[in-house]
C-alpha cells in the first residue's frame, strides 16, 4: 500500500491525498482548493489521473478539502464519494457557490495574469460539475463501519471541527495482514459552543494527521462573550464605526450569530444593524437548523429555552447583491459578518476594501488565516494589503478572538490522540500545516510517545 500526498503538504490547504492498495484499488481522501494569492496554477493539475481513482471518503466540506471535488468528476472520476449527510448538505450550498465565485472571478484573475505575462486560465468547473459531485455522495453514519471494496471497510467518527466533519478510519486488508490507517481531517476543539467534541477512534497502525496550531496554544478565553460585546461597543458605539468579520459560511459564522443572540437576550447588545452579508451563510444557517443531531447539549438547552439560536431583533440576513452594496452606502454604525474567513473571495472583500482606509472601522478576525490571504496580511500586522489588484493603507483597526478557531491547538490536539497506544503507531503522517509549526508539533508528538514521525512533500509518495 502507498500513500501519495498531492495536497495539504507542507501547507494548509488543498487537502488531498491519494491511497493505492496493493490490489491497485485508489481511495482519495479529500479533495480540496488551495487558496491564498497565486495559486490558480497548483489548482490546474491533480498530479494523477482523476479517472483512475476508484473511491474517495470525504472528511467535512470546507473548500479547502472539497473545493477540487467537481474538476475531479469533470476529469473523469465516476466512484462514489462517501461522507457525512450534514456534509453532504454543506456541499450543496458551497460547491455551488464555490462554483459561481470561480467563474466570477475569471475575467479579473486573467486580466492580471495578461498583465504577468502568463497564458489565460479556464474556470475549474461549472455548476453542473458540483451538481454532478453532489449526485456521487454516499451518507454515511457516525461510528458505523461501511463497505468500500471486500478488502476495504471505513469507519467516519465525529472530529468535532465542523458541522458533520468527520476523521476516517480504514481497515485495509493485503496479503494476509489487516492495516489500520486513519486520518484525522481537521481536529476540532473540545469545547467548541455548538458542536459535540471530537471522538475518540480505532488503534491505527498508521496516522495522517493535522498540523495547522502544532506550535501554539490558544489563549484561554475566559469570557468570549464579553470580549466580542467590548469590541462592538468600541467599534460602533465609542467610535461610531463599523465593525467588519470575515467568516467562514458554515460553523463560525453561526458561532457568532449565536453569541450575538444570547448577548441580544441578556439585554447587553447595543441596538444596531447586524448584517449575515452572505447567500452561502444565509443557506448554511438553514442547514445548521436541519442538524440539530449533530450540535452540544448545551446549545440545545438554549434552543430548548430561546426558541432559536441563529434569529434575535435588528439581524438581517442579506442574500441580494444591491442589499449588499447598500450596506456601504449607510453610515451609520453597524456589524457586517461576511465570508469568506480568510477575505480571499466573496462579499467580504469589498466590504474591507470600502472600509480599510477608515480608521473608525474594526477589522476583526475569528479563524484561522493562510500567510499568502488578505486576512493572513491583515493578521500580520501590514501596513498596506493589495485588494483587487489595488493596494489600500490599512487605517482600519485590526482585532483578533482566537477564542473561534475551529482547530485545536497542540494540547487539544494530543488530548484528541490520547486514545491511541503510541507503540502500535507504525508511522505518522504530518499534513494541513506550515513547514514551521509541523516541526514543533513532531516535537511535541515525540515527547508524547509516538515515533516515525515524517513531514510528506507536496507529491511525495510513501510506501506502507
Amino acid at each position: 500500500m502507498t500513500i501519495q500526498f498531492f495536497g495539504a503538504a507542507r501547507t494548509v490547504t488543498g487537502s488531498k491525498h491519494l491511497v493505492t492498495t496493493d490490489s491497485g484499488t485508489r481511495i482519495l481522501l479529500d479533495c480540496g482548493l488551495f487558496q491564498g494569492i497565486h495559486t490558480e496554477e497548483l489548482n490546474q493539475q491533480f498530479g494523477f489521473n482523476p479517472a483512475d481513482v476508484d473511491y474517495m471518503v470525504l472528511s467535512h466540506a470546507h473548500i479547502d478539502h472539497t473545493g477540487l471535488i467537481p474538476k475531479l468528476v469533470k476529469e473523469g472520476f465516476s466512484g462514489p464519494i462517501y461522507t457525512t449527510a450534514s456534509t453532504i448538505d454543506l456541499c450543496e450550498v458551497m460547491l455551488m457557490d464555490s462554483a459561481r465565485i470561480q467563474e466570477h472571478d475569471l475575467e479579473r484573475v486573467n486580466r492580471q495574469r495578461n498583465q504577468r505575462g502568463q497564458p489565460e486560465i479556464n474556470a475549474l468547473y461549472t455548476e453542473a460539475d458540483a451538481q454532478q459531485a453532489l449526485d456521487q455522495m454516499r451518507p454515511v453514519s457516525y461510528g458505523k463501519s461501511f463497505k468500500i471494496t471486500d478488502d476495504v471497510t471505513g469507519l467516519l467518527t465525529d472530529a468535532g471541527h465542523l458541522l458533520g466533519s468527520a476523521a476516517v478510519s480504514l481497515t485495509i486488508k493485503e496479503k494476509g495482514e489487516t492495516k489500520q490507517l486513519f486520518f484525522s481531517g481537521d481536529i476540532g476543539r473540545p469545547d467548541d459552543n455548538i458542536l459535540r467534541r471530537p471522538d475518540t477512534f480505532p488503534q491505527a497502525d498508521y496516522i495522517i494527521c493535522e498540523s495547522t496550531y502544532g506550535d501554539r496554544l490558544h489563549e484561554p478565553e475566559p469570557d468570549m462573550k464579553a470580549h466580542l460585546l467590548r469590541i462592538v461597543n468600541q467599534t460602533c458605539v465609542e467610535n461610531r464605526g463599523k465593525l467588519i468579520i470575515p467568516a467562514f459560511a458554515v460553523d463560525r459564522t453561526q458561532e457568532l450569530i449565536y453569541a450575538l443572540d444570547q448577548l441580544s437576550s441578556e439585554g447587553k447588545l447595543p441596538v444596531l444593524p447586524v448584517y449575515i452579508d452572505s447567500p452561502m451563510s444565509v443557506k448554511a444557517t438553514a442547514v445548521m437548523r436541519d442538524h440539530e443531531e449533530d450540535f452540544n447539549p448545551e446549545i440545545l438547552a438554549y434552543i430548548k429555552k430561546d426558541g432559536d439560536a441563529f434569529n434575535f431583533p435588528n439581524l438581517h440576513y442579506i442574500s441580494e447583491v444591491v442589499d449588499s452594496k447598500a450596506i456601504n452606502d449607510r453610515p451609520e454604525p453597524c456589524v457586517i459578518i461576511s465570508s469568506s474567513g480568510m477575505a480571499e473571495a466573496g462579499r467580504i472583500k469589498h466590504h474591507i476594501k470600502n472600509n480599510i482606509e477608515n480608521p473608525s472601522t474594526t477589522i476583526l478576525l475569528v479563524g484561522y488565516a493562510s500567510p499568502s490571504s488578505l486576512a493572513g496580511a491583515l493578521k500580520r500586522g501590514d501596513k498596506e494589503v493589495r485588494i483587487f489588484g489595488e493596494r489600500y493603507p490599512v487605517n482600519a483597526q485590526v482585532e483578533v478572538m482566537e477564542s473561534f478557531s475551529a482547530h485545536g491547538d497542540y494540547r487539544e490536539m494530543l488530548e484528541f490522540l490520547s486514545c491511541q497506544n503510541p507503540a502500535r503507531v507504525r508511522s505518522m503522517f504530518l499534513v494541513h500545516g506550515d513547514l514551521d509549526r509541523q516541526l514543533v508539533w513532531r516535537e511535541k508528538l515525540e515527547a508524547a510517545g509516538f515515533s516515525n514521525i515524517q513531514i510528506p512533500e507536496i507529491k511525495e509518495k510513501v510506501v506502507l
